[in-house]
């Protein structure tokens, strides 16, 4: 198979409405997009992932309107509540409607939404009369993408189609929170943070504590323990402790305003010179991705300051290096 990568929104249309998946970008990484109403195509989302089928799927669109579909009337107003942030990086889990398929779920009560912020995305998602199930664009447990050419590198020749929107401003998947009348609870750490939920909510903020069912039965999407981890072994935390223990190798070494490096590092990638954490994300798994290419033998990442963006940050380097 062939696998076209260019801007036709109409191709992609098309392509989806015959019931492919389509690579599609968002503000956060790209996705691998079906119509979420059809089962045969989801199902083709997670064979060419290799995604096991017990992980679910985030379900995307463009307006309020159509979000109440996939909803009961018990999940309507915590997404009238998140149109705060939407568009943008945070997806929602409420009770799922009739319309929704087990298989999107992994069998699960609650449906995942989210109106993703970039505008070649709601083109595309307000001229299709169903929503997309869409995870990210990579084989499962891999480094997620955040350009077209990310894509091409794993998935290329497997999908019909790359709809290529340039590189992901945000860089980090989208923020997870399962919100009650009491609290809301952060399933999956991203650039919507705790500060700004509890703000907006005006409730107390949680986050969800690993345990191991996880490894069968996540509640939402990118909750397992390992996930985003490059070839490579990564090791996180401390940068100048890892330095120490692992000095007779040559190292790849990733972190935010880095400095007086051993010769042991071979190659070393700062990913925000200024300390700006906004850079530092978007600029993280472009950096994995180099890193997991380049000749280390090992990638040592360093931890970030642990709050807002820092700690989502720490949750995906934390992931990766759990093999």
């Amino acid at each position: 198979m062939i696998t076209e990568c260019n801007n036709d929104i109409a191709a992609a249309t098309r392509l989806l409405t015959a019931g492919q998946v389509v690579a599609i970008p968002t503000e956060t990484v790209y996705g691998l997009a079906a119509n979420a109403y059809d089962t045969d195509a989801v199902l083709r989302v997670f064979s060419t992932k290799q995604r096991p089928l017990f992980n679910p799927l985030i379900v995307h669109t463009d307006s309020l309107e159509k979000a109440f579909e996939l909803t009961t009337d018990a999940g309507k107003e915590h997404l009238e509540k998140a149109m705060h942030f939407w568009p943008g990086p945070l997806t929602v889990l409420v009770p799922k409607s009739e319309k929704v398929h087990d298989l999107v779920t992994a069998g699960s009560p609650l449906v995942a939404i989210r109106i993703p912020d970039h505008p070649m995305c709601l083109q595309l998602l307000s001229g299709l009369p169903f929503p997309l199930a869409a995870p990210s664009a990579n084989r499962f447990g891999a480094i997620s993408p955040t350009t077209a050419d990310h894509v091409l590198a794993q998935l290329g020749g497997t999908i019909p189609m790359v709809l290529d929107g340039g590189p992901c401003q945000v860089g980090l998947e989208s923020t997870i929170i399962k919100p009650s009348e009491d609290a809301v609870q952060v399933l999956r750490k991203g650039a919507i943070t705790a500060s700004m939920l509890e703000q907006h909510f005006n409730k107390p903020v949680n986050f969800q504590q690993h345990n191991s069912n996880e490894a069968t039965n996540p509640e939402a999407p990118g909750m397992l323990k390992s996930h985003y981890a490059p070839d490579t072994p990564l090791f996180f935390g401390d940068l100048k402790q890892l330095l120490l223990a692992h000095r007779d190798t040559p190292l790849g070494v990733l972190g935010m305003q880095l400095q007086d490096l051993p010769p042991a590092v071979v190659h070393a990638i700062d990913i925000s010179p200024t300390g700006d954490l906004k850079e530092a994300a978007r600029n993280l798994f472009s950096a994995l991705r180099a890193l997991d290419q380049s000749d280390a033998q090992v990638i040592l990442a360093d931890s970030f300051p642990d709050y807002d963006l820092g700690m989502a940050i720490n949750d995906r380097l934390q992931r990766a290096a759990m093999r």
